[in-house]
C-alpha cells in the first residue's frame, strides 16, 4: 500500500472516504485517555492536520503512542471517517502505528505557544510551528505568483551574478570576498593577488547586469539574493535578502508605475485565493485587520505625487514627527506611513527625488535638481519598491559618477550601453521580504526569512 499525502486526501476525500490508506509524518499533538487517544498529525504538504484516532483495543503499542511528544514521527495506517458533525470533517480510525523517531523531554516545542524572539534562537526547528509552518508556505506560493506574473507578461528571467567589483548601489556597505589570509604577520593585502585581480564584493543587487539584459531581451527580471553589510538592528534590515529586479526597455515612469500596480495587485489578489488557510490563519492570530488592509491594495488605484508635494504636506505637520523635513531630505518610514495611512488611506506611488538622494543610474530630469524616481509606499510598513527611469544619456550619467566619485574603469560597460543602441528604460526593485510581511501581517524581517542574517547572528 502506496503513502498518501494529507493534502491529497482533503483534496480528494470523496474518494479517499471510507477506504484504508497508510499516511506518515509528525505529531503536532497526541492525548489519550488510557482507552482511546488522538494525534494532529502533520505531513507537510499542507496547513491542515490530519486528526488520527487510536484504541487500545486495535494498538498492541498502545501505552507507546500516547506518551508521544509533539515532533515524533510515524506511520499510520486506518480508515477514512466522515465526521459532519465534529470540529474536523473526517478522520483516520488508525489499525497500525509505527514510531519512527520519538522526540524526547529535551524536544523545545513542547509547550503550545512561544515567544518569536525565542522561536528566532531555535531557527531551524522554527518551521513546525503554525504561524512559520503558514509563512514559508506563503513564501514559496508567493515566489511562483511573481514568476508566473512575468511569465505571463513575456519577461525574460535571468540570473546575475553574486560577486561583482562595483558598488552598483553608489553607497552601499558592502561584504568583501577574499582569498587572502587578512591576519597574516606581515598584513598585506594587495588587490593584484586576489583571484580575481582585483576587489570583489557579494552584490547587493543584480540591476546593472539585468539592464544589460533588457538591452538584448526588452524586458528581463532577475530574483535572486542580495546582500548589504550595513550594521542595523531594525525589524525592517537583514543582510542578505531576497530581490526581484525587473528591467524594461521602452518603458517610461508613468508606465512603470502602471506595472507595479498591477504586479501588487495580482500578487495579492493570487494568494489571498491560493493560500486560504494560511490567510486565514494570519488574519485571526497575527493582524486582524490584514483582510481589510489587503482588499484596501485590491480595490483602490494608488495615489501618485511628486517628491515636493510630499515635502509640503509633511512640512506643514513636522511636529508630529521624530524626523522632521526639508526639501532635500530622505523620506523616513514615519513621513511614508503618514502619507499612506493618514493623508491617502491607501498605497503612494512618490516620484521625482532630489538626484542627492537617489542612485547614480536614474534619469536626471530638466530641472537638473531631480531624478525620475518612483517609490511605492504602502500601508503598515512604508516602501515596498523603489524604481527609476534610467539615465540614457552617456555624458549626464559619466558627470555625476565623476561628481560621487564612482571609478569609470570599474562601470565601463555600463556606459557602454548608453553608447550601443541605448533606449528608453526604467526598472525597479521589490524586497521579497518586505511583500512578505506586508500579506502575512507579520511585522519582523526576521520572521519571513528561514535563517535571517544580521548583526551577530550567523549560527546556522
Amino acid at each position: 500500500m502506496v503513502k498518501i499525502d494529507i493534502k491529497s486526501v482533503y483534496d480528494s476525500i470523496k474518494y479517499f472516504s471510507g477506504t484504508q490508506i497508510i499516511v506518515a509524518g509528525w505529531v503536532r499533538s497526541c492525548r489519550g485517555n488510557g482507552k482511546f487517544g488522538f494525534i494532529n498529525l502533520s505531513d507537510g504538504t499542507c496547513f491542515k492536520t490530519l486528526q488520527v484516532v487510536f484504541t487500545k483495543d486495535k494498538l498492541a503499542n498502545f501505552d507507546e503512542i500516547e506518551k508521544l511528544n509533539t515532533g515524533s514521527s510515524i506511520t499510520c495506517k486506518g480508515r477514512i471517517v466522515m465526521t459532519p458533525e465534529n470540529q474536523q470533517p473526517f478522520e483516520m480510525q488508525a489499525d497500525e502505528i509505527t514510531i519512527l523517531n520519538a522526540t524526547d523531554s529535551d524536544y523545545p516545542l513542547q509547550k503550545k505557544k512561544h515567544s518569536l524572539e525565542f522561536l528566532r534562537e531555535i531557527a531551524y526547528l522554527r518551521p513546525r510551528t503554525n504561524l512559520f509552518n503558514a509563512v514559508f508556505r506563503v513564501r514559496s506560493k508567493l515566489a511562483f505568483i511573481l514568476h508566473e506574473f512575468f511569465e505571463n507578461k513575456g519577461f525574460v528571467h535571468v540570473h546575475t551574478p553574486l560577486l561583482t567589483s562595483s558598488d552598483c548601489e553608489g553607497g552601499s556597505e558592502l561584504f568583501r570576498v577574499t582569498t587572502q589570509n587578512i591576519y597574516d604577520e606581515e598584513g598585506k593585502f594587495d588587490p593584484e593577488d586576489e583571484l580575481f585581480g582585483k576587489k570583489v564584493y557579494l552584490s547587493p543587487t543584480g540591476q546593472l547586469e539585468g539592464e544589460a539584459c533588457a538591452f538584448a531581451f526588452g524586458k528581463i527580471y532577475t530574483f535572486g539574493p542580495s546582500f548589504r553589510a550595513e550594521n542595523s538592528n531594525t525589524t525592517r534590515h537583514v543582510n542578505e535578502f531576497w530581490h526581484l529586479e525587473p528591467e524594461i526597455c521602452f518603458m517610461n515612469l508613468e508606465e512603470l508605475m502602471e506595472l507595479e500596480e498591477e504586479m501588487m495587485k495580482f500578487i495579492i489578489t493570487n494568494i489571498m485565493k491560493r493560500c486560504p488557510d494560511e490567510m486565514k490563519f494570519f488574519n485571526e492570530f497575527v493582524d486582524k485587520g490584514l483582510f481589510d488592509r489587503l482588499n484596501n491594495v485590491i480595490n483602490n488605484d494608488f495615489a501618485r505625487l511628486t517628491y515636493t508635494d510630499a515635502i509640503e504636506i509633511l512640512k506643514k505637520n513636522n511636529d508630529k514627527f521624530d524626523y522632521p523635513v526639508e526639501w532635500g531630505s530622505d523620506i523616513q518610514t514615519e513621513h511614508e506611513r503618514y502619507l499612506c495611512e493618514v493623508v491617502y488611506k491607501k498605497p503612494v506611488f512618490v516620484t521625482d527625488y532630489p538626484k542627492e538622494i537617489k542612485a547614480f543610474y536614474m534619469k536626471q530630469n530638466e530641472d537638473g535638481k531631480t531624478v525620475r524616481a518612483c517609490d511605492l509606499l504602502f500601508p503598515g510598513i512604508g516602501e515596498v519598491t523603489g524604481g527609476s527611469e534610467r539615465e540614457t544619456d552617456y555624458e549626464k550619467l559619466r558627470k555625476h559618477m565623476e561628481n560621487l566619485k564612482l571609478k569609470e574603469e570599474d562601470y565601463w560597460w555600463y556606459l557602454n550601453l548608453r553608447r550601443f543602441g541605448s533606449v528608453q528604460h526604467s526598472g525597479f526593485g521589490l524586497g521579497f521580504e518586505r511583500i512578505l510581511m506586508y500579506v502575512t501581517g507579520v511585522s519582523n524581517i526576521r520572521d519571513v526569512i528561514l535563517f535571517p542574517r544580521t548583526p551577530n547572528n550567523c549560527e546556522y
